[in-house]
């Protein structure tokens, strides 16, 4: 039988982060991290009791699957020896007659079908022995899987007390050994999860081949198509049990054991379920010496309610069939035969050792949880509400549980609500920062596209100003690359300058070195490279008389020309001249009004043209003699 995973675990892909399978675990066997996106089941502290499988209702609590194995087991040819455990009354209501589940699970491939009721009668039996002449010394029984997963864990210190017997299953499948051999395939069918792991402890997992639990053996059933109704009644192999039929009721073996259980004279207590179980032990460890009575202890509710049934509710309802199927059962077994195989099989050596396996935590120092019950708002003992809301007793043992790294603060739920109030509180605030900044944002898109639409009608007017003006007027950058021209300036230039600005409406992108002679180009590098201006120097191109000024606009990034041509009739004569002063007096105010209208934005423009305006100033002064 192999182990290839834990008996319990965690399906990553279907956890919801609920945290209840963390609030039912009785020993904090399951932990929850940050750093972790889900909680984790711990193996070497898990108790196999299947509470986180019920709890889950996401169904991402999930166990070691057995169907496979028991699929290849059913296929080969060994003997094929099924055990059931007494529990079927309680679990297969829906089925008739319980010879006609004994007849489905041969249809299934099982060559023998043998009722654990018989391992529960030898087992009983031994237990009245051991309480009869135990002279003082109280014992727990080791029957349940969890229970003894829970002494050598957690109470390891009661290791000496718990009843050196085997359980039920363990019997029976050492009585059909005997009967079919060890080549036989022994399939332990159940209610109990943690099944899976106890027959590991037996000859190396060998006594037992495999388990499966009551809701596989459904699944088994659906996957072959087997029914009720297509099958014929069968009856259990010998040897056939008595009342351990019983056994699913929690006080069943200490019935079947003929041991007493009136309220005076009895030395047993019975107790079942988380709660009962939890304060049994600790009652038990602390005043055995008082209490004076073998303890009888299951931790789910009986195998009445087992943690691999499909349901696990209606209690007394399930009690109730495990009766009635009692007493069908033992109306017609054969008493004195029952009697011949208890005295043949009682001879087996039923006997078992145990293991502490220590895996209790320290108790992490006063300070470690004073700091997390402040974390979690429990800094003055009124706040410790003791909810249970957690999972845990009281505010202290989960503060103590979270400083041992095992849970989170984000359990508290009292934490949680406190912190999502504090949530939507801030998320309130920041909604309205939003909000407020939103519309400040609003109104200054709005103010930015006012402005933008002046500076575009400022922009326009200026370039509509440029293109009137009777002079060549050319910006280009430090590559001598052209940013803008007038037409007088592709006029003065020529057909060529003509001709591109049709393709590129002012020059825009030209290269101005393709456009006029080196003597002139190295003006513009002159001006870029120096920061220095050029003033009105006369220069000829072809058969014309250029008269140049440059000047910088941004330093070694940007510089702008005026270009006249003297040979045109506008600058003929000293009538001329005077016509050009009074152009230049009305192209001064309308830079002023075109940097009035541009701001900021214009000011290099502005700029080129004052310095322009004041070049011409110049020279007009010049040709009238002041």
């Amino acid at each position: 039988m192999s182990k290839t995973k834990p008996v319990l675990y965690i399906n990553d892909s279907k956890c919801r982060n609920s945290y209840s399978c963390v609030r039912v675990c009785p020993v904090n066997a399951i932990e929850v991290k940050t750093q972790k996106p889900h909680p984790t089941i711990i193996p070497e502290r898990c108790i196999g009791c299947g509470l986180c499988y019920i709890s889950c209702s996401p169904r991402a609590i999930e166990f070691r699957d057995s169907k496979e194995e028991v699929r290849a087991l059913l296929s080969s040819d060994r003997k094929k020896v099924a055990l059931i455990e007494p529990s079927i009354a309680s679990e297969f209501d829906d089925i008739t007659d319980y010879r006609k589940f004994v007849a489905m699970i041969r249809t299934l491939g099982f060559d023998y079908v043998h009722e654990v009721s018989f391992g529960v009668d030898l087992i009983a039996s031994k237990y009245a022995d051991l309480f009869s002449t135990s002279e003082g010394k109280y014992y727990i029984t080791a029957n349940c899987p969890s229970i003894v997963k829970l002494i050598e864990k957690f109470h390891p210190e009661l290791v000496p007390n718990l009843a050196p017997l085997i359980s039920p299953m363990i019997a029976t499948a050492m009585v059909v050994r005997k009967l079919y051999g060890p080549e036989s395939a022994v399939i332990q069918i159940g209610p109990c999860i943690d099944a899976k792991d106890e027959v590991m402890l037996y000859e190396s997992g060998k006594l037992i081949d495999g388990v499966l639990t009551f809701i596989e053996l459904r699944q088994l059933f659906d996957e072959s198509g087997i029914q009720e109704k297509l099958v014929k009644m069968s009856e259990f192999d010998p040897p056939f049990g008595y009342w351990g039929a019983l056994y699913p009721v929690p006080a069943g073996i200490i019935q079947a054991g003929g041991i007493k259980r009136d309220m005076v004279s009895s030395k047993v207590i019975t107790a079942s379920g988380k709660e009962d179980i939890l304060e049994a032990i600790n009652d038990y460890d602390k005043f055995i010496d008082t209490i004076h009575h073998h303890f009888n202890l299951f931790f789910c509710h009986g195998c009445l309610l087992g943690p691999g049934m499909e349901q696990q509710r209606e209690r007394f309802r399930r009690r109730a069939l495990v009766s009635r199927y009692t007493e069908k059962r033992i109306g017609t077994l054969d008493k004195e035969l029952w009697q011949k195989n208890m005295d043949k099989w009682l001879k087996l050596d039923f006997s078992r050792g145990f293991k502490p396996d220590d895996q209790r935590i320290p108790e992490p120092p006063p300070e470690a949880i004073n700091e997390v019950l402040k974390i979690v708002g429990k800094q003055d003992p009124d706040d410790e509400l003791d909810c249970g809301a957690c999972g845990y007793m009281s505010c202290h043992d989960f503060a103590s549980t979270v400083a041992k790294g095992l849970a989170i603060p984000e359990m508290c739920h009292t934490f949680n609500l406190r912190n999502k109030q504090e949530y939507i509180e801030t998320l309130r605030q920041t909604n309205r920062k939003l909000a407020e900044t939103k519309k400040a944002l609003k109104e200054s898109e709005e103010i930015a596209l006012r402005e933008k639409e002046i500076a575009q009608s400022a922009s326009d007017m200026m370039n509509n100003m440029l293109e009137k003006l009777p002079i060549g007027v050319v910006i280009v950058d430090n590559n001598l690359k052209i940013l803008h021209s007038n037409l007088s300036f592709i006029n003065i230039i020529g057909e060529d300058a003509r001709a591109i600005s049709e393709v590129i409406p002012g020059l825009a992108g030209a290269d101005i070195k393709t456009l006029i002679p080196f003597n002139i180009y190295n003006m513009f590098t002159f001006v870029i490279k120096e920061n220095e201006p050029v003033v009105s120097k006369d220069v000829h191109l072809e058969d014309r008389m250029l008269n140049i000024s440059i000047f910088p606009i941004k330093k070694n990034k940007m510089c702008g020309a005026v270009i006249r041509d003297l040979y045109s009739p506008e600058v003929q004569g000293e009538e001329v001249t005077n016509r050009v002063s009074e152009v230049i007096e009305k192209n001064l105010e309308m830079v002023q009004k075109i940097g009035f209208l541009l701001g900021e934005g214009a000011s290099e423009t502005e700029q080129m043209l004052n310095s322009i305006i004041e070049s011409y100033k110049k020279r007009a002064d010049k040709k009238n003699g002041i």
